[in-house]
């Protein structure tokens, strides 16, 4: 018997959302995908077929910013009913912190709820819109089980040396360690390198997850060995929105020169640093690969350089590298910023095929590279239908 598993990845200003069909023994089959978005403006719901055409396409309410999680979610359960009656087997939700505890996807109770948010402040900008999505799910779909999956369980297998921090032993000991995140967008990865290249998926990559969150992950045989993101999701990479890497001098100067308190460094942190701080302009690649000004040009220029420092630190922390994948927003659809990349990083062995990494071919790199680049789009919607399908008996393993 069919049953269909709804996805649900609950943001500040968006929730994307998709719809699954599995049956035991066989594999998902994608129903639709959507979002809801301007969430707090004007929120608009829309969702696509596999193929592309859109069948949902409406404004929420009447454009009322006040409109919460409560409303939002009983608007789209009410919408996708008119298609499929039958209603969900299982809901599955991206949450972005699970902490030392949480090591693998598991199904939400009241105790798991109570954990999760004990982990709040550790991921402010995420964890608390995940856990409303959760809440509200169980109040409008009482009789469904939810089930956690979780964006650091994949970091699980990094070495203790790489997890840890140069702090007094007792902040360790209250959780105080490098997490690393956007593991569900690399397990699909290091899953799909397998069917691409299963030699190299054997080997030492790096995988540069570059969007608006931004992270790279160093893997030996599909398993993570170190990656970026730390502590928080502001560590590592320059970003959409946020700093990447900063002097933790850099915060106290703020507090003592700027009386900047807490919530103020977290807001600027979170929101206005990275591409659009340096910038002046966008947090959009795209806006400032397409713009003339000097701002734009060096925040492009700055967002390449981390990301070609970094990876030469994860290559060290490989002890050499055999492959590159990009994925997720700019990794996947930014062309000029693979091949600035991969320019700089000559120096390991890496040449671009122009025309492959303009075409949008899967394998960019060019025959007298020393290493294989290739481009593999992620789904991170598809990892939790996985894992949810998994964790409550829908398929076989």
């Amino acid at each position: 018997m069919a049953s269909d598993i709804l996805t649900l990845n609950a943001g500040s200003s968006s929730l994307k959302f998709s719809l699954w069909r599995t049956a035991a023994g066989i594999e998902l089959h994608e129903l639709l995908r959507g979002e809801i978005e301007k969430i707090g403006i004007a929120p608009h719901l829309s969702a696509r077929e596999p193929g592309g055409r859109t069948i949902i396409d409406h404004d929420v309410g009447d454009g009322g910013a006040e409109l919460g999680y409560d409303h939002l979610l009983a608007e789209l359960f009410t919408r996708l009913s008119r298609y499929w009656p039958g209603g969900f087997k299982a809901i599955g939700h991206r949450i972005v912190h699970g902490g030392a505890i949480f090591t693998a996807p598991v199904r939400i109770n009241g105790e798991v709820m109570a954990e999760l948010a004990k982990l709040e402040p550790l991921a402010p900008l995420h964890q608390p819109h995940n856990l409303s999505g959760v809440r509200t799910c169980a109040a409008l779909q009482p009789n469904v089980p939810q089930v956690a999956c979780f964006d650091t369980a994949f970091h699980r297998t990094m070495d203790p040396l790489a997890r840890r921090l140069g702090l007094p032993r007792a902040y360790e000991d209250e959780g105080m360690r490098r997490y690393g995140f956007h593991g569900l967008s690399y397990e699909f990865i290091a899953t799909q390198l397998r069917a691409v290249d299963a030699d190299l998926a054997r080997g030492r990559v790096i995988v540069a997850h570059l969007g608006n969150g931004a992270s790279l992950c160093a893997m030996h045989d599909g398993r993570s060995v170190d990656t970026t993101m730390s502590f928080t999701a502001l560590d590592g990479l320059l970003m959409g929105t946020r700093p990447g890497a900063l002097d933790p001098g850099a915060v106290t100067y703020l507090m003592r020169q700027h009386a900047m308190t807490a919530d103020e460094i977290e807001d600027l942190l979170y929101h206005r640093c990275g591409l659009l701080g340096i910038s002046g302009i966008s947090s959009d690649m795209r806006t400032l690969l397409a713009s003339n000004d000097p701002h734009a040009r060096e925040s492009v220029e700055l967002f390449v350089f981390r990301a070609v420092r970094e990876i030469g630190a994860l290559a060290a922390s490989l002890d050499g590298l055999d492959g590159l994948v990009f994925t997720a927003g700019i990794g996947e659809h930014a062309p000029e910023i693979r091949e600035r990349i991969c320019a700089r990083c000559g120096w390991l062995g890496v040449a671009v095929d122009e025309t492959a990494n303009r075409a949008g071919r899967v394998r960019i790199s060019a025959a007298t590279s020393r290493l294989p680049v290739y481009v593999i789009p992620t789904d991170e919607e598809k990892m939790i239908a996985q894992h949810t399908s998994s964790n409550i008996g829908l398929a076989a393993a």
